[in-house]
């Protein structure tokens, strides 16, 4: 895809990441913000710097797609992190209008300092999920609000950024995370994909995808594999595919031992994208009760190969799975309901056919690249043109 870049101007975005290098939804969301902020910047003849704080230190570079980003770690170092990003606020042309975009609530502080050190800087930080669902730390939330922006990508989360933070409402957008292009051209060539090591090679198969942390345990992997137990007797040939690393698998892989499931339960760690998308092509399904999903990237995955999907009733979640359109939504916490919504897809051929490729046309329709790359265009420039004017009418009155 061939970029225009505009005209020239003083304009210069700074984005604060907590990790761009590493694997999880958060770093996707931020690969893909950092891919749309660098597009963005050369249609209107912007400048950026990228900052990771989490990264490892020094000079590192982000490819994606056709892009390659230049970006800077700084090894969790905070102290560094925040000097850095004041001098480059510093560096700042008095004549123009520059921009720091935190990517997460924590760096919040980061961007309200640089915001102190220059009178032309807008801020905006992005919200993803759980981290604002109980009232952020007094030094945090002072950063949240004095945002000029705050960003979040579901109604879940904009819900509880007035309810449980305060933010005001007029200062809100709701910005849905977009589905990887790069995964999604693999969506479209499925039969090209590897089938991985450990996948089941016959049988019905359950999908899941996540961090298995124990701080993460509101995943429900366990939750899963009860309800495999539930109706491994009724169904003998059901699989369920768990694909993640994490601090708490050794507890998940005892309860699979516990419960007579070690051949039926399968764990894959360090896949490669195409070892992903090749579980996604051969899974009959994809399940995930979360119930702290700011969003869900992970059921655009599995839509993006036609496959229906299966998610808790509560958080973001709601905004991706639509019940009975593209997927069945579960209360929370609810094994037995859990059981029968999985019952339910193994066995019935056509619903699975129909809620699959409703799902294929919803993650093409709403949530491409492209589209997510405008609303991020379109809420940069009203920070730009809008905010600016705004507070400097403030300061003179």
């Amino acid at each position: 895809m061939t970029v225009r870049q505009l005209r020239p101007s003083t304009t210069r975005i700074v984005g604060l990441f907590p990790a761009l290098l590493g694997v999880g939804g958060i770093q996707e969301a931020g690969r893909l913000t950092t891919a749309a902020l660098q597009r963005i910047a050369f249609q209107h003849g912007w400048s950026t710097d990228f900052l990771s704080l989490n990264d490892s230190p020094g000079p590192h570079s982000l490819d994606v797609g056709e892009q390659r980003i230049p970006l800077r770690g700084f090894g969790r170092r905070k102290l560094r992190f925040i000097i850095s990003g004041i001098s480059r606020t510093r560096a700042f042309r008095s004549n123009g209008t520059h921009i720091a975009l935190a990517a997460h609530p924590n760096l919040a502080v980061a961007a309200d300092w640089m915001r102190r050190a220059s009178v032309h800087l807008q801020t905006i930080v992005m919200a993803h999920g759980v981290e604002v669902w109980k009232p952020l730390p007094a030094f945090r939330h002072r950063g949240l609000m004095g945002a000029n922006l705050v960003l979040a990508p579901s109604r879940d989360t904009v819900q509880k950024l007035i309810d449980v933070q305060g933010v005001p409402s007029e200062k809100i957008r709701r910005l849905p995370w977009p589905l990887s292009p790069s995964f999604l051209r693999l969506a479209d060539a499925p039969a090209t994909l590897p089938r991985p090591a450990g996948f089941p090679e016959q049988g019905r198969v359950v999908l899941t995808v996540g961090r298995w942390d124990a701080s993460e345990r509101y995943k429900g992997a366990d939750e899963l594999i009860r309800a495999v137990r539930q109706l491994s007797m009724a169904i003998p040939g059901l699989h369920l595919v768990a694909v993640g690393s994490g601090d708490d698998l050794p507890r998940l892989r005892r309860l699979a031992v516990d419960l007579n499931l070690s051949d039926r339960v399968h764990f894959l760690e360090n896949l490669s994208n195409e070892e992903m998308a090749g579980c996604h092509a051969r899974a009959d399904f994809f399940a995930l009760p979360s119930t702290g999903e700011g969003f869900g990237l992970v059921f655009l995955e599995a839509m993006a190969f036609s496959k229906p999907v299966i998610g808790a009733a509560c958080g973001g979640t709601t905004d991706v799975v639509e019940d009975g359109i593209n997927g069945l939504l579960v209360p929370p916490h609810d094994p037995v309901a859990l059981a029968q919504a999985l019952a339910r897809l193994l066995g019935d051929e056509t619903l699975r056919a129909n809620l699959g490729r409703r799902g294929g046309e919803i993650v093409r329709r709403k949530y491409q690249f492209a589209v997510f790359q405008s609303e991020l265009e379109r809420i940069l420039v009203e920070c730009e043109t809008g905010f600016c004017e705004t507070r400097m009418a403030r300061r003179i009155l």
